[in-house]
């Protein structure tokens, strides 16, 4: 599973495009993922993640945000942080990794509610992606800052349009999965959320024996492979 760093945009952010493995039956479906607030694609989870999909036959790409390319600690504006995901889906497509394929866009916490945010644009035709969305995966949606749950991040909600998954702890202090129920219920069956039992905002389980928290995020990725994989083209 070779993994293929490149840079996207100008200035230009650091990708890295982890391709699908030889030994099983490939998807046809690319997943972009982007990071959370504090960390990086070097996490040790958004790594995990790209490898694991790779392995299940997807190809997975990771990059950083503008500010975490430079070392800052605080994220852009949201506007700078779209504009940054769907440039480096421009510069997937621009390479020809996107020939004839489904495209999924998602993220951790931050970077699952940008590209929520790219595909709401897209979907109300107010900013365009450089090749279609066929759906968005959100792995543990910051509904709301901890202690606050007035304030919402749900407007986007409205315009979307492309299915979404969702995977929430049920502990998550950022929102837990009946929170989060109300405001996807205009979605329909476009929404799915995948409830982590005890889980909170980085999927750590209460209760588990020790060295068995690798069986959560494989269970997560089986969960993200099956519905990426179901999903038609648009």
């Amino acid at each position: 599973m070779p993994a293929i760093p490149f840079t996207s945009g100008e200035p230009p952010v650091s990708a890295i495009r982890y391709v699908a493995a030889d030994a099983v039956p490939p998807t046809g479906v690319t997943v972009v993922l982007a990071h959370g607030a504090g960390a990086g694609m070097t996490h040790p989870f958004l790594v995990g993640c790209a490898n694991g999909l790779a392995a299940r036959g997807f190809d997975a790409v990771t990059f950083n945000f503008p500010y975490m390319e430079r070392g800052a600690k605080a994220p852009n504006p949201a506007p700078m942080l779209e504009a940054c995901y769907r440039t480096v889906v421009a510069t997937l497509a621009d390479r020809g990794w996107l020939a004839g394929r489904r495209l999924v866009i998602g993220g951790k916490s931050m970077g699952g509610r940008m590209a929520t945010m790219v595909a709401a644009a897209a979907d109300a035709g107010t900013a365009s992606v450089a090749h279609p969305i066929a759906g968005v995966v959100a792995l543990g949606y910051p509904l709301h800052p901890p202690g606050q749950p007035q304030k919402l991040r749900v407007a986007h909600f409205a315009t979307l349009r492309t299915p979404l998954l969702v995977v929430q702890g049920t502990r998550d202090d950022f929102g837990h999965p009946d929170e989060l129920a109300p405001h996807l219920a205009a979605l329909g069956s476009l929404a799915t959320v995948h409830p982590i039992a005890n889980g909170d905002h980085s999927f750590k389980v209460t209760g588990l024996p020790r060295g068995t928290q690798g069986t959560v995020v494989e269970g997560i990725l089986d969960t993200v492979a099956a519905w990426a994989g179901a999903l038609p083209s648009r």
